[in-house]
């Protein structure tokens, strides 16, 4: 049974309604980001970010019942990770971190990331970026430099791209020496869903055994929209299908590329359940394989 509705909206959380199914103990977020006004936004981004601190998250991890968390270095700070860093230092040992860094990164400054809990670089292809255009170059450049990481719990290249750009660089993705991480369901259209080239790419990813996906941002694609994003059930179910040990599951909080008041995060609790199918596979991907992927320790 789910626990008792709120008596006050989490800030950028639509509802008052709980998740259906009390999470487990460990349940992982493995992915949102945080914004902080006492950091300073990149020169190259044009939009105000939100008002979301470390304090309003905690009211969602209340709200859904997670206690361990990723924090994802948004587009918004360009290659400054001091805002991650700082709720890192605030979120303590139930949280990880994914940075962004320029492909000219010093081992140093990747070694001083990974002590304050950093364990991925994310590339991203779709988002502007301070540097201009990501390239598969850059990719592979910054994959090479995690794997002089390799001793470090957890490290691997998180990439968020266009389903086109998956089938464009699968290549690429398919032969980097550390682990991959593909961000939101890889963008793909819920009306293609597993027919999709994209979702091919993907599972050929997965099959390798060094591939995850994160179920994440369903809204950013769905026709539907929510509570139920009913479009993207067979593109979950087929995932979870796929690759059941290879899955996370992400809030995307604060839902910046959606409309304000738009995005209600119990909603999106209830579709991992929906995507899962039971109990037992939904624990894996709240549990098991974010405590895998970035290293976690187990839980009872």
């Amino acid at each position: 049974m789910p626990l008792p509705a709120l008596t006050t909206p989490v800030p950028h959380s639509v509802g008052l309604n709980r998740p259906q199914r009390l999470l487990p103990p460990g349940a992982c977020d493995s992915h949102m980001h945080i914004f902080d006004a006492r950091f300073a936004q990149s020169a190259h981004w044009p939009r105000t970010p939100p008002d979301a601190p470390v304090a309003a998250y905690r009211q969602l991890q209340q709200r859904l019942g997670s206690t361990r968390t990723v924090v994802v270095t948004p587009s918004t700070y360009g290659t400054d990770n001091a805002c991650t860093l700082d709720a890192l230092y605030q979120l303590g040992d139930d949280a990880r971190g994914v940075a962004v860094v320029d492909p000219r990164v010093s081992d140093a400054e990747l070694a001083r990331l990974a002590a304050r809990r950093v364990c991925g670089l994310r590339v991203n292809f779709v988002s502007p970026q301070s540097w201009g255009t990501t390239t598969a170059q850059m990719l592979s450049t910054l994959a090479g430099k995690v794997a002089r990481h390799a001793d470090c719990v957890g490290w691997h290249i998180q990439v968020f791209a266009h389903p086109e750009q998956i089938v464009a660089l699968a290549p690429v993705l398919q032969a980097l020496p550390v682990p991959l991480v593909i961000d939101h369901l890889g963008r793909i259209d819920p009306a293609e869903g597993p027919s999709a080239q994209a979702f091919g790419v993907l599972r050929r990813l997965l099959d390798s055994g060094n591939t995850w996906v994160k179920l994440s941002g369903a809204y950013m694609r769905s026709a539907v929209r929510g509570p139920s994003y009913a479009d993207t059930l067979p593109l979950g179910q087929a995932l979870v299908r796929a690759a059941p040990s290879h899955l996370v599951w992400g809030s995307d909080w604060p839902h910046t590329t959606e409309a304000p008041g738009t995005v209600n995060d119990a909603d999106l609790v209830d579709l991992l359940r929906a995507w899962a199918g039971s109990d037992a596979a939904m624990d894996r991907i709240l549990v098991d394989n974010p405590a895998r992927l970035y290293g976690f320790d187990a839980t009872s």
